[in-house]
């Protein structure tokens, strides 16, 4: 593997050939002796040039990022929608199953759809699944508003579900193939961005929709317009140049990088050589070691059995989809998306007779510190925020469990609260424990929006171009299959083991992150797609990441 890391594509340049031994008992290498190092001493020097976004780029990743908004405004507008329902559906109030049901038929369905998506974009491309994704946005959004059961409203929330679980893995990795390494961590939190301003958005159009008769069909059905204008802003967008690559294209895909590249020559020429590098080399491992070396060549043919082949029994992608799954997984785990389904119903049992208007105060406060976040990514880096953010997590959840411990909750049927008055800004219990309440709850959220709300979304800079649409299949449908989990769990675990406990059990999930992102997680600031993967070919990278930081500046 060492001869595959020292490949250079300036044949006038020679770099001496390191040792594994050697680099793992060097505390100060050199610079150029890592695989990273050694890639941007071949020629990424121009992509290295690039500080800031052409006009072109930020064009597409915005029209990209509407994906967002779609998935921030579904599980924003479901929180406002359980608790304005009414006897709406089916004729009765709706049922802790309902809500649960309601909820967590998105994620389920997203969960399905991920993996199978991700093999369709490897087959059509990217832009084919983002349309196909918008196309079925519209479907569902329309399915709920007009939905008048139970079961209508669970299939129009499932046909969102595949929607979003389609186009929550596609559009950042579309973003991320597009993107110049110094600014592909911004550039990629956009669509995290588009999520929490999707979440505002939702909330506003609850709030103003909570007293309207049949309002919340309203609410579900107005997700369709976003939707709508995606669809036609893809008309206009290029495929991926990576993919484009991939396929062969290569014509096609460097008009594209002199697009997104604008006066740039070098930076261009410098993608194509990385990307044609990294395929011969991806090539020269599709086959395995074993004695019968030509039975796996034949089913790499399968593009499914290939694929899925190289994830699992190539070391460096396995350890890809590892630290994917496992960043995807805790997103989920720790808790947070259950505040946005339930928020609304969170604060009507503690006393507030304006629910919905008080989680508006949660989507701002995750809006803004996702600012914050698309400011520091690339300068903090991504390991780095984690660490820092998600300690604060923890005390926010604690907090949470201990300001729960103190609130009279009457938990005989406490979640039967259509009948909840959604309007008025009030605050029915006077004591101090429900603003500590929302102050925990507002530290808790601004931890997770600098950290964990969007760095598990730079899955796509952690697979090679072979497996990359597949492994970020597999890592969204780990969250999609967290998300499920969260959702039917919640609202049981609030009303069978207390609130109190619950919140504790996801500051526990937290504990568990930190570790995992410290032992595991390398930082991957700074450096392309293709240096990404060498980095992990060597072990998990962590400290190779920081040995390649400090080379750099030396």
């Amino acid at each position: 593997m060492s001869s595959l890391n020292t490949e250079d594509v300036t044949p006038a340049v020679t770099q001496p050939l390191i040792s594994d031994e050697q680099r793992s008992h060097s505390s100060t290498p050199e610079r150029g002796t890592s695989p990273a190092s050694r890639n941007n001493a071949s020629g990424d020097e121009g992509e290295d040039a690039i500080t800031t976004a052409s006009s072109f780029l930020w064009l597409l990743t915005l029209a990209a990022s509407v994906s967002g908004c779609l998935f921030g405004y579904d599980t924003g507008v479901i929180s406002s929608t359980l608790v304005s329902v009414h006897n709406d559906l089916s004729g009765r109030p709706l049922t802790t199953l309902d809500k649960s049901l309601i909820t967590s038929s998105t994620s389920f369905f997203a969960l399905v759809a991920s993996p199978v998506t991700g093999i369709l974009s490897d087959r059509l491309g990217r832009k084919p699944i983002l349309l196909l994704a918008s196309i079925l946005f519209i479907i569902g959004a329309l399915a709920q508003a007009v939905s008048t059961t139970v079961t209508a409203m669970i299939l129009g929330r499932s046909i969102v579900g595949v929607a979003i679980g389609s186009a929550s893995f596609v559009a950042p990795m579309y973003v991320a193939e597009l993107s110049p390494k110094r600014l592909r961590g911004r550039l990629v939190v956009v669509q995290t961005l588009f999520i929490t301003g999707g979440q505002v958005i939702a909330y506003v159009v609850g709030w103003a929709f909570s007293d309207a008769r049949n309002g919340w069909r309203w609410m579900v059905g107005l997700g369709a317009i976003p939707a709508v204008l995606q669809a036609l802003m893809l008309f206009f967008m290029p495929e991926s140049p990576r993919y484009l690559i991939k396929v062969g294209l290569m014509d096609q895909a460097e008009n594209v990088l002199r697009k997104v590249y604008v006066g740039q020559e070098m930076a261009v020429q410098a993608v194509l050589r990385n990307v044609q590098r990294e395929q011969e080399e991806e090539d020269s491992q599709s086959i395995s070691n074993d004695d019968d070396g030509r039975v796996n060549t034949v089913k790499s043919r399968s593009l499914l059995h290939g694929n899925l082949q190289q994830l699992l029994f190539v070391p460096a992608h396995r350890r890809a989809l590892t630290i994917a799954c496992m960043l995807q997984g805790f997103q989920q785990l720790c808790g947070f998306n259950s505040l946005m389904y339930f928020s609304a119903t969170i604060f009507a049992l503690v006393g507030f007779t304006s629910p919905t208007l008080t989680s508006l105060t949660i989507a701002l406060t995750n809006f803004f510190f996702t600012w914050i976040a698309f400011y520091t990514i690339d300068r903090v880096g991504r390991r780095r925020i984690l660490l820092y953010s998600i300690p604060f997590m923890v005390l926010g959840l604690l907090l949470c469990a201990l300001s729960f411990s103190h609130l009279d909750i009457d938990m005989a049927s406490p979640f039967h609260i259509s009948d909840v008055h959604t309007s008025g800004s009030t605050l029915a219990n006077t004591s101090i424990w429900p603003t500590a309440l929302i102050l925990s709850l507002l530290l808790y959220v601004a931890s997770y929006a600098l950290g964990l709300g969007n760095v598990p979304w730079q899955q796509g800079e952690l697979f090679p171009l072979s497996v990359r649409s597949l492994g970020s299949g597999i890592a969204t449908s780990t969250n999609w299959g967290a998300n499920t989990i969260v959702g039917l769990t919640f609202l049981p675990m609030m009303e069978f083991l207390s609130p109190s406990v619950t919140f504790v059990v996801y500051a526990a999930v937290c504990v568990i992150a930190w570790i995992s992102v410290r032992g595991y997680y390398p930082e991957t600031m700074g450096l392309s797609l293709e240096e990404v993967g060498q980095l992990l070919r060597e072990g998990w990278g962590v400290w190779s990441a920081h040995d390649v930081s400090r080379g750099r500046e030396a």
